[in-house]
């Protein structure tokens, strides 16, 4: 989840876009803020962070992390264990999120792929509902050759199924930008799945349409913590909720 990554691997030559998959590769648009904006503070990590300091984090006021598990339906992080487990070990509420590749496999079986890696849920208050990271693609077309009627179809039978599986609904990443390019700004998912919009900059801008609010942010590709810096968009005992899908 990184801009200027992105912008340099479609700059370079098709060797190195196989960095990619070691990388969530982001979409922001602006530049970073200067000051983290209101909010629970929290991180999200991948492979390329490798091994994290956990205890520094948290000792630096990150209260929550999501870390990527897969990407279409044959990566894993290799690190995902120690990220997962050692942010909820030191207190964290985590949760894990998956890299959509809509042209590769439907959304069932990209969601299926996500829960049988580590994208489950547990209702134990410290486990978020799975992300799915749907953003530009950085390794062809930007809506990966989807009109868009089948980029939201493909989005229903991801979060449907990951529905199915869980009992929850997934958290949505993705930018405004993109939304609205590839989906047409739908606004048929906001009622049920959290959003965790991507913007680099001092406001939030424009929320994809249906989305009265954000629930996460991510503000910035590097800060305080390893990986891209966030916010939840409440208190602590608020995210425990969303944790829960209710009291715990």
């Amino acid at each position: 989840m990184n801009r200027t990554l992105r912008t340099a691997l479609r700059a370079t030559a098709a060797t190195l876009l196989t960095l990619v998959t070691t990388v969530a590769v982001g979409a922001m648009a602006g530049t970073p803020a200067s000051a983290a904006p209101a909010g629970l503070p929290g991180m999200d990590v991948s492979s390329w962070q490798g091994n994290v300091n956990w205890s520094a984090a948290w000792n630096n006021g990150a209260r929550f992390a999501y870390v990527k598990a897969t990407e279409g339906t044959s990566y894993t992080n290799p690190y995902f264990a120690q990220q997962y487990n050692g942010s909820y070990n030191v207190g964290m509420i985590r949760g894990a999120y998956h890299f959509a590749l809509p042209n590769n496999s439907s959304g069932a079986t990209q969601a299926n792929y996500f829960v049988d890696h580590g994208g489950g849920w547990s209702k134990d208050g410290r486990t978020l509902p799975g992300a799915l990271d749907i953003e530009y693609n950085p390794y062809g077309a930007t809506c990966y050759g989807l009109s868009q009627a089948s980029m939201r179809s493909w989005i229903a039978s991801f979060v449907n199924q990951y529905y199915a599986r869980t009992g929850r609904w997934a958290t949505i990443y993705t930018t405004t930008d993109w939304w609205t390019t590839c989906t047409g700004n739908t606004s048929q998912f906001a009622s049920n799945n959290p959003l965790w919009i991507a913007r680099y900059s001092s406001s939030v801008g424009t929320l994809p349409a249906g989305w009265g609010t954000y629930s996460f942010w991510q503000w910035a590709s590097s800060g305080t913590f390893p990986g891209d810096q966030n916010v939840w968009n409440g208190t602590l005992d608020r995210l425990r909720v969303l944790a829960c899908n209710g009291p715990c």
